[in-house]
């Protein structure tokens, strides 16, 4: 595993590029005697194992995608290409599962069928729903389907999991004020977009604090203020974008509600015109309850039940794999990565890198809940 992991990391591609990445997934699964299918969802591949004679059928996945980041790290086995690399632990995650698929083709029992998810671009957003719409469920229909993420942060040999919301929604918004420009000197010839914004992003703050019930969970960043003026010039145009969490459906609805209500309201009050647009772009991760307690029993089968936190806090990053989980029940772990050196660098790092130590913590808990799951 850690020689497949390392030539993954050398060799990063972002997302819907994963051809490399694909072609030593398949040419593993196939050496493993897995049955194999390709192009699900662009660049992604399934593999089929079937043992027994049950119809009980669990989906387990993982993501093979890069970022576009420049590694800093000095290792041998960096990324090969500038402006790439494996910040967010996928390779790990391809390689883990890859392990798990060996031992269980291997003389490991089972009944039942056995779906190896290795899915492309989870960082835009993209990739579990291309798998969605190019028929995942419907050729292989799962009882439920799960994930593991490695989590800086938290030991190695630690798994947290949580039933409901375990990961947030992420939007985008971007909100354009067409205002007057005019000479600085004389900003009464014109309307100017600049305060207008200013006003919106203050009156946007009291959006969580005001508008959302205080044992819920959202954030509200602006993260773009751009105009088309110059030093002694009052711009005519300002665009504000921005970036919001939420860990329900729900919280997610009123916050583009809200939004568009302060907009509009400002905007009416100066006598500017505006355009607002809200993109979403990942849906909360929400595990359902009975596969949240299935996989915290398990994983305590493989590092014992003081290593798991089966009540987790949610956390304000965002997953992909939330749209599987609107079309299949399933839990999504967290596998900790550690809390000091590289272990326990953040995700989306140019220092980060995936730890060895827990390969084989990862493929160990897939194999117990495959042999949980299909007795």
């Amino acid at each position: 595993m850690q020689g497949w992991r390392h030539d993954i990391h050398r060799h990063p591609e972002l997302a819907f590029e994963e051809n490399r990445t694909s072609q030593l997934v398949v040419q593993l699964l196939t050496e493993f005697g897995v049955e194999v299918h390709t192009g699900i969802g662009n660049t992604g591949v399934v593999g089929i194992l079937k043992k027994g004679t049950s119809n009980r059928c669990i989906g387990l996945r993982a993501d093979m995608d890069a970022l576009k980041i420049q590694e800093d790290n000095t290792f041998e086995y960096k990324s090969v290409f500038d402006g790439k690399m494996h910040a967010c632990g996928h390779d790990g995650h391809t390689a883990m599962l890859l392990g798990a698929a060996k031992l269980l083709s291997g003389d490991i029992e089972f009944d039942g069928t056995v779906v190896f998810i290795f899915q492309p671009a989870e960082e835009h957003g993209e990739g579990a729903r291309a798998m969605i719409d190019d028929g995942l469920f419907e050729r292989f229909p799962v009882d439920a389907v799960y994930a593991i993420h490695n989590f800086p942060s938290l030991a190695v040999g630690k798994f947290a999991v949580r039933a409901g919301s375990i990961m947030a929604a992420e939007d985008n918004f971007e909100i354009t004020i067409n205002g007057e420009g005019c000479h600085a000197a004389m900003p009464h010839l014109g309307k100017d977009p600049i305060v207008v914004g200013a006003q919106i992003v203050t009156a946007m703050q009291s959006l969580v604090s005001r508008s959302l019930n205080p044992m819920e969970h959202a954030v509200v960043s602006f993260t773009e203020f751009v105009t088309n003026g110059t030093v002694n010039v009052v711009p005519g145009q300002v665009v504000l974008k921005g970036d919001t969490r939420s860990l329900t459906p729900e919280v997610q609805v009123m916050i583009e509600a809200t939004m568009s209500k302060i907009v509009g309201g400002v905007c009416a009050a100066y006598g500017v015109d505006y355009e607002f647009s809200y993109i979403r772009n990942f849906v909360p991760t929400i595990n359902t309850a009975n596969e949240a307690s299935i996989a915290a029993k398990v994983a305590a089968t493989v590092v014992g039940d003081n290593n798991v936190v089966g009540d987790s806090r949610a956390v304000m990053t965002s997953e992909d794999f939330g749209y599987m989980l609107q079309e299949k029940p399933g839990a999504y772990l967290l596998l900790g990565n550690g809390e000091k050196g590289i272990g326990g660098c953040s995700l989306h790092n140019p220092a980060y890198d995936f730890n060895d130590e827990i390969l084989c913590i990862g493929a160990d808990f897939w194999v117990a809940l495959v042999q949980s799951e299909l007795p």
